[in-house]
């Protein structure tokens, strides 16, 4: 998921030239905004489930070649290498943005400890928790994971010998994994930014506590 260029780390200690504790902090939250919100802001989640769906618009392209075959369909010679082509097309690309998104988001979250370690603002850090963000994050992914699990378990049970084609076997168990694996990192992604923030940030306040 190719995104905007991140926020450069803060700079080595000999090299500060702030003029004051109050243009750090300015310039500390500023770059702890923008990290966050390449992190955890909603339009992530959008850009994974976009790329979810180009995997399962490519991996349906890939299996019409089986389907030409199953039906003895003579243009399959013809048109099953160019459906092929096309389904390599759009899995592919969405794989590879995926890998390299796990990737960035390992970078993020080395960024965001250089620039909370640098000094300490509680009005800013706190909104770093993003607990309604977390939530959203894992109840989805979690819905997500169990509509993967039930089309790729009805895809595999609901075959009958004979009477069902392979392709449609296939067809069903692939979408049922893409959408799977996609929740699968959505609650990963949940779990680790709670984790993070606990083990970074603190337990949350309780209301009424100072």
């Amino acid at each position: 998921m190719p995104g905007s260029p991140l926020p450069p780390p803060p700079p080595p200690p000999h090299t500060r030239m702030w003029p004051d504790r109050a243009a750090l902090l300015a310039d500390r939250g500023r770059a702890l905004e923008e990290l966050h919100r390449c992190s955890i802001g909603v339009h992530r989640v959008l850009l994974l489930w976009l790329l979810a769906l180009a995997a399962i618009i490519g991996w349906a392209l890939l299996v019409i070649p089986l389907q030409q075959i199953e039906e003895r369909d003579p243009l399959g010679f013809v048109l099953g290498p160019l459906f092929a082509l096309l389904g390599l097309a759009a899995l592919a690309p969405s794989v590879f943005a995926v890998a390299l998104a796990i990737r960035r988001d390992q970078r993020i979250r080395q960024l965001l400890d250089a620039w909370l370690q640098l000094d300490s603002d509680p009005p800013t850090d706190i909104g770093l928790r993003s607990p309604g963000l977390s939530l959203f994050w894992l109840l989805s992914s979690v819905v997500l994971c169990a509509i993967g699990l039930w089309e790729s378990f009805t895809s595999a049970a609901g075959a009958e010998p004979g009477r069902t084609r392979h392709s449609d076997v296939v067809l069903g168990m692939g979408i049922g994994t893409i959408l799977w694996l996609t929740g699968l990192i959505g609650v990963v992604k949940a779990v680790r930014h709670y984790r993070w923030a606990l083990r970074v940030l603190g337990p949350s306040p309780r209301p009424g506590h100072h």
